[in-house]
C-alpha cells in the first residue's frame, strides 16, 4: 500500500489562511482483511469494451483530500470547510440541534465521504450575533442547504432565531449511518435565562413544510388506514429546566414534536456524560430527567428517559398495499424514535476535576493518576420500528429492508478508565458489555462484550483491541447482523516525536495484526460449498459438523509526517 498526502498552507495575509491537500495513490493493496477504506478507490477495475475486456489500473490516482480556509476580516470571519470538520451550535442557541457537529474521525475516509463541504460567515460590530452556513454537504448526508442564525440578549434573556433551507434533495449516499432525509424547511426560535440556581430553556419549532400533502400509512386496532401530513404537523416545541444547589445539580426536558418537525440530536453536555439524550426527531414526544450528587470525589449521576411516537411504527405483516414506512418512500418513519423506557446510573470517580471526564478532548487532557467512570443504560423497547435503509455488496445501491427487529429490552454496561501515571506512561482502557440488535431486518439478538486498551510509554505506543461475539467494523455488518465470535487487533509502533492519544499524522514504524474466527453469522465464512438452483457452486454457512473459520493479517507500515 503506497499513500501519499501533500499538502500546500497559503497565508496572504496576516488574517487569512488557506490549506489544500492531496492524496496520491501509489500500489494499492489488492487483500486487506477489512475490505473497505478510502485507497481502494485504486484498485484495479475490470471493464467491458467493444474488444473484450480490460483491467484499468489507473483509477482516480490522485484526489482531493482536504481543504479550508479561514479569513479574519474586520466586519466578519469566514470558515470554509471540506472534508476538515466544524463544531455544532448547541451552545450558541440552536436548541433544536438544527446544525449538528461534523467530525467523524476515520469513518470519513473509510467510505470516501465528502462532508462537511461548505462555509461558515459569522458576523462582528453590527451583525455581532449573526451566523450563516452554506454548502452542498454541511454534514454527512445533509442536503445542500443554508442555515440562519442570530443570537441577541434582550434584558436578561438570550434569545436565538434560526432559518433552515434544503436547496435541492441529495439522492447518492455512501454509508447507511448517513442516509439523507427528504428535503426540508425549518425555523426555530428559542429563548433562554438563569434566575439565580434555575435555568430555563424554551423554544419552539415549525419544520417539514414541503412535505404537507404527501400520504402516509398508520395503524389503529391492527387496520392500516391513509393520512396525509397536514400544517399541524410541522409545530414542535421543547423546554429545559436546570437547577443548581451545593453539590445537587438536576435538570428536567420535556418536547412535543410533529410528524415532520425534526430537529436534531441534542450534542450538548448537562452536568455530565449521560447517553440517554433528546434524540430531537419528529414524530414523538418525550420527558429527560436526571441529577448529579458529588460525593467528595465521586459522582453519581442517575437519568430517565420516556418518549413515544405519535403515529407508531407499520408491522412487517401487514398485507399488501400497506408496508412498513421508510425515510426515502415516506414523509416520516419510527426509528431512533420507537416507544422508549429508559434508566442510567453514571458513576465517576475523577480526582483532579479541573481536566474534565467528559471533555471531547480528555484522552489527551487528563492527568490523574486513576479516573474511572462506569456507566449502565437500560431500555424497554415494546415495539417494532419501521424499515431501514440498507447498501448493496456494491457500495452504490440503497434498498428498503422488508421489516425491522422486534420488540425487546436492551442493556448495555460501558466503563472508561484513564491513568497518567506520570509525563512518560499513560493507559486509556474502555469496556462494554451488552446486548443489542441490528439495524436491519434480521431478529437475531446478539450478547457481545469487549475492549479497547491504548498505552504509551516514551516514545511507543501501544492500541489492544478485542470485540467478542459483535458486529465487525462496517456499518453494514450492523445492517445485515453480522458477526464475528473473536475478533483481536494488536498495533504497536514507535514515533520519532512523542506520540498522541488521537490518531493524528506523524513519523512512526509499527507493526499491526488483526485475527478473526468466523462462524455462520460471519461474512467469508465457507466450511463446504453447495450447488445452488442455477447450478454454481456456493458457499454453505448453516452445513452441520464444520469449526469456525478464521481469518488473519500482518502489516508493518511506516508514515512519515514532513510537516503540520
Amino acid at each position: 500500500m503506497q499513500s501519499f498526502n501533500i499538502g500546500v498552507t497559503a497565508k496572504p495575509a496576516p488574517n487569512m489562511t488557506a490549506n489544500v491537500q492531496f492524496n496520491i495513490l501509489g500500489n494499492v493493496a489488492e487483500n486487506p482483511i477489512d475490505e473497505v477504506f478510502y485507497e481502494n478507490r485504486g484498485r484495479r477495475i475490470t471493464v467491458n469494451t467493444p474488444t473484450g475486456t480490460q483491467q484499468i489500473s489507473s483509477n482516480n490516482r490522485i484526489q482531493l483530500y482536504r481543504a479550508s480556509y479561514n479569513w479574519d476580516a474586520r466586519l466578519f470571519k469566514l470558515t470554509g470547510f471540506y472534508r476538515t470538520g466544524h463544531y455544532h451550535w448547541g451552545y450558541e442557541g440552536d436548541f433544536f440541534g438544527l446544525y449538528p457537529e461534523s467530525n467523524y474521525g476515520p469513518n470519513i475516509d473509510i467510505y470516501n465521504g465528502e462532508a462537511p463541504f461548505g462555509f461558515e460567515l459569522e458576523g462582528k460590530k453590527a451583525t455581532k450575533g449573526f451566523k450563516l452556513a452554506f454548502g452542498p454537504e454541511l454534514w454527512w448526508g445533509a442536503n445542500p442547504a443554508v442555515l440562519l442564525k442570530y443570537t441577541r440578549k434582550l434584558a436578561k434573556f438570550d434569545i436565538t432565531g434560526m432559518f433552515h433551507e434544503d436547496i435541492a434533495q441529495r439522492s447518492g449516499l455512501q454509508s447507511s449511518f448517513a442516509v439523507p432525509t427528504p428535503k426540508t424547511r425549518k425555523a426555530a426560535l428559542s429563548v433562554s435565562r438563569k434566575f439565580g440556581s434555575f435555568g430555563f430553556d424554551l423554544g419552539g419549532l415549525w419544520a417539514g413544510q414541503p412535505l404537507n400533502g404527501r400520504e402516509f400509512h398508520l395503524m389503529r386496532d391492527d387496520k392500516v388506514y391513509i393520512d396525509q401530513i397536514s400544517s399541524e404537523d410541522n409545530f414542535g416545541g421543547k423546554i429545559k429546566l436546570t437547577y443548581i444547589k451545593g453539590l445537587l445539580q438536576w435538570y428536567g426536558l420535556a418536547s412535543y414534536m410533529g410528524l415532520v418537525a425534526n430537529g436534531g440530536v441534542d450534542q450538548t453536555r448537562t452536568f455530565t456524560g449521560w447517553r440517554l439524550k433528546d434524540i430531537g426527531s419528529g414524530n414523538m414526544y418525550n420527558v429527560l430527567s436526571g441529577f448529579t450528587v458529588n460525593i467528595g470525589k465521586v459522582q453519581v449521576a442517575p437519568n430517565f428517559l420516556y418518549q413515544k411516537p405519535i403515529e407508531g411504527p407499520i408491522p412487517a405483516y401487514v398485507l399488501a398495499p400497506a408496508r412498513p414506512r421508510n425515510i426515502l418512500d415516506d414523509p416520516f418513519s419510527v426509528r431512533s424514535n420507537r416507544e422508549t423506557v429508559a434508566g442510567e446510573l453514571l458513576i465517576t470517580y475523577d480526582p483532579t476535576p479541573g481536566t474534565w471526564m467528559y471533555e471531547w478532548d480528555n484522552d489527551r487532557a487528563e492527568d490523574a493518576k486513576f479516573a474511572i467512570s462506569a456507566d449502565f443504560v437500560y431500555r424497554h423497547l415494546p415495539t417494532t420500528q419501521d424499515a431501514a435503509i440498507g447498501i448493496l455488496g456494491n457500495g452504490r445501491t440503497s434498498f428498503v429492508f422488508p421489516g425491522a427487529t422486534p420488540a425487546l429490552d436492551l442493556w448495555e454496561a460501558n466503563t472508561r478508565i484513564v491513568s497518567k501515571i506520570n509525563p512518560n506512561l499513560g493507559v486509556i482502557a474502555n469496556l462494554y458489555v451488552g446486548n443489542g440488535q441490528a439495524n436491519g431486518s434480521d431478529a437475531r439478538t446478539i450478547d457481545r462484550y469487549g475492549f479497547d486498551l491504548r498505552t504509551i510509554f516514551k516514545k511507543t505506543k501501544l492500541i489492544a483491541i478485542g470485540k467478542f461475539n459483535d458486529w465487525g467494523p462496517f456499518d453494514y455488518h450492523r445492517d445485515f447482523n453480522l458477526t464475528f465470535p473473536i475478533q483481536l487487533i494488536a498495533d504497536f509502533s514507535v514515533e520519532l516525536g512523542k506520540p498522541d492519544w488521537y490518531m493524528l499524522p506523524g513519523t512512526k514504524v509499527g507493526i499491526r495484526g488483526t485475527h478473526r474466527t468466523l462462524n455462520k453469522y460471519s461474512p467469508r465464512y465457507s466450511p463446504v460449498k453447495t450447488i445452488d438452483a442455477a447450478g454454481n457452486w456456493v458457499p454453505d454457512p448453516n452445513a452441520i459438523g464444520f469449526p469456525d473459520g478464521n481469518e488473519w493479517e500482518i502489516r508493518t507500515y511506516v508514515q512519515i509526517n514532513l510537516g503540520k
